[in-house]
């Protein structure tokens, strides 16, 4: 699936709209240099479609292109970046 993902820098969130339904990656900001992501949640009815992974991506991207480290405790991007070795470099 190819859905536009988008940045809320207010709200955290990197986040699509699918059929009327949202889909994200939340995090939090813990220092200028680092950004935790805590919650990823994609609604029963667009699962199976890719959408965590492309909203885990955008976020893991977000944080190299701003040379930012990340701490993943949401189980879903710690096993997303175990499977995407070339994130591993944006551990905290």
């Amino acid at each position: 699936m190819s859905a536009e993902i988008k940045h809320d820098e207010t709200d955290n969130k990197f986040y699509t709209v699918v059929d009327g339904s949202e889909a994200y990656l939340r995090y939090l900001v813990k220092d200028k240099n680092t950004i935790e992501l805590f919650k990823t949640y994609v609604p029963p009815e667009l699962r199976d479609r890719g959408l965590a992974g492309d909203i885990v991506r955008k976020g893991l991207n977000f944080a190299e292109e701003n040379n930012l480290k990340i701490i993943p405790t949401c189980s879903y991007v710690a096993t997303f970046i175990k499977r995407h070795k070339e994130f591993e470099h944006l551990l905290a």
